[in-house]
């Protein structure tokens, strides 16, 4: 087991799981809305498709900031070094 797994599991999920929850529930959602109240909602569905898209390229999205600064989740696919002594 890595060392960021491992600092991961100690205090509870990583950021990817609650990324995959948040969008996956903003997706569903968002074509309920769309079905029921407007298609002008399914721009929902396409804005969660661009943020997933900027996590894969850039390995952050404005989700992921603010789960990782706010709620102090952590990666296990993109470590960041911690600045130490060289």
């Amino acid at each position: 087991m890595n060392a960021a797994r491992s600092r991961t599991a100690a205090t509870g999920w990583p950021l990817e799981r609650v990324l995959f929850g948040l969008a996956g529930t903003a997706t569903l959602v968002s074509a309920l809305l769309g079905a029921v109240v407007s298609p002008w909602f399914l721009l929902l569905t396409a804005f969660v498709g661009v943020n997933q898209w900027l996590y894969v390229l850039l390995g952050a999205c404005p989700a992921s900031l603010v789960l990782g600064r706010g709620l102090g989740l952590r990666s296990t696919l993109y470590c960041r070094r911690e600045a130490g002594p060289r």
